[in-house]
């Protein structure tokens, strides 16, 4: 995640974590398997991808696999994975994914308009880092967010839906 940040921070820009509230809210309606672009210190599955760019996700020993991906948003590095999470999806894999709203992007017109529904998120949502003690803080980058969903195996069954509304609790966790 790119984004400013105030303080002294150990993680790194690419590796701050999804909040559980977010990530519990989706896993309850998608079940997910493997958290795609995870590392082990931050799955929330406990399932990952040593190198999600490069595996075939759609052949993980489910006959409804789905994946969760907040991929990581340094320059390139989002649109590499938003091609892998269509391309899976073509195969069988439902993948959510949590991505910046960047309607003036290439990536953005080539796989998020291809999507079968896309959420967005009211507010800012506050990612989990680190401090150098290793005590978790909470920040929001300067940009929007949003959940893309790619179910190619049920296209029958939706019709693709841009606009539905996340909202996150007011109360912050303990």
């Amino acid at each position: 995640m790119s984004h400013q940040r105030k303080g002294n921070y150990k993680t790194l820009k690419d590796e701050w974590e999804t909040p559980d509230w977010l990530f519990a809210l989706l896993d309850r309606e998608f079940d997910f398997r493997v958290d795609a672009a995870a590392r082990k210190h931050n799955t929330k599955t406990g399932l990952y991808f040593e190198d999600a760019l490069s595996v075939d996700w759609a052949h993980q020993g489910r006959i409804d696999p789905s994946y969760f991906l907040n991929p990581p948003y340094s320059a390139g590095n989002i649109s590499r994975f938003m091609k892998k999470a269509y391309e899976e999806s073509l195969k069988g894999a439902v993948v959510v994914c949590l991505v910046p709203v960047a309607s003036d992007t290439g990536w953005w017109h080539t796989y998020v308009m291809k999507a079968d529904e896309v959420r967005f998120i009211k507010g800012r949502v506050k990612f989990i880092g680190y401090d150098e003690q290793g005590t978790p803080i909470r920040n929001s980058p300067t940009f929007s967010s949003c959940v893309v969903i790619f179910r190619e195996m049920y296209k029958k069954k939706f019709t693709p839906y841009i606009g539905k509304t996340i909202e996150q609790s007011r109360k912050v966790p303990a």
